[in-house]
């Protein structure tokens, strides 16, 4: 297996009015991964590993990194909608039951609201860490409460994970990069902070095969809401990765990418 980066293309597509960013890289079936609330890094050693097997699309959600934000925007399902809507623009994701997401954290959230709203539009489904439950006993960390570096650090587990991908004082270029997504977040996901009364209701009627994974030290959204997601789909399991946080895709790239390439591929032709 080749071990040379992928071939990434940005491009920016029209949606509802406005840009959303869309990078691709790989070749195969159609992987769409939605990002962190923090954003992203580009070329994330996680991506890399899955353009080697599928056709990896990593969309900026609008109002978040490169996409222009939409003013009218207020909830987390007006971003899924916009999601579907990107979905139907591109040529690789148009024949039905090919696709399959990965919702990474926010972008989990969005993901199941994506399920929600076509319940057997997709192949597979991949949460990881993912908002838009809301936890019976522990809570979802408020970013609203500490710094952007603390707010971050917050979802390592290991804090030199933290440090090799951001440095150990980020710089204000970054800082200017989470305060802008924080301020999205807060636009869309403020009351009630972080999740979806009515997406519990909901997950029930979704059909596609869902895997849920969960870093052992997530302290941003606790494991119980991955219990919850587990229970409440109907054709999901749970996953726990040791010695990982909220982030696990950028401290355990290479086992979330194996857990997903894996979860994917079964049941091709």
């Amino acid at each position: 297996m080749s071990t040379s980066a992928a071939n990434w293309t940005t491009e920016t597509v029209p949606i509802a009015g406005v840009g959303m960013q869309l990078a691709r890289a790989g070749d195969g079936p159609p992987l769409l991964i939605l990002h962190h609330d923090i954003g992203t890094l580009a070329r994330l050693p996680f991506y890399e590993e899955l353009a080697r097997r599928f056709t990896v699309l990593v969309p900026s959600h609008l109002g978040y990194d490169g996409s222009q934000r939409p003013e009218w925007m207020r909830n987390v399902r007006d971003l899924a909608a916009a999601h579907q809507w990107l979905l139907s623009e591109l040529t690789v994701t148009r024949a039905p039951r090919t696709v399959s997401i990965v919702g990474l954290g926010f972008g989990g959230w969005v993901a199941a609201e994506m399920a929600t709203q076509a319940p057997r539009a997709f192949r597979k489904l991949v949460l990881v860490g993912a908002m838009g439950l809301k936890p019976d006993r522990g809570v979802i960390a408020d970013q609203a409460l500490v710094s952007y570096i603390d707010y971050v650090r917050l979802g390592f587990s290991d804090q030199s994970a933290f440090d090799r991908l951001f440095g150990a004082e980020p710089e204000t270029g970054r800082l200017e990069h989470w305060d802008l997504n924080r301020e999205m977040s807060f636009r869309i996901a403020w009351k009630p902070y972080m999740y979806n009364a009515s997406l519990p209701h909901l997950l029930g009627g979704v059909a596609t095969p869902t895997l849920v994974v969960w870093g052992r030290d997530d302290r941003i959204v606790p494991l119980e809401c991955g219990e919850r997601y587990a229970k409440a789909l109907p054709q999901a399991r749970l996953e726990v990765v040791d010695g990982a946080g909220h982030f696990v895709e950028m401290e355990k790239p290479r086992e979330l990418a194996r857990l997903v390439t894996k979860f994917v591929s079964q049941g091709e032709a």
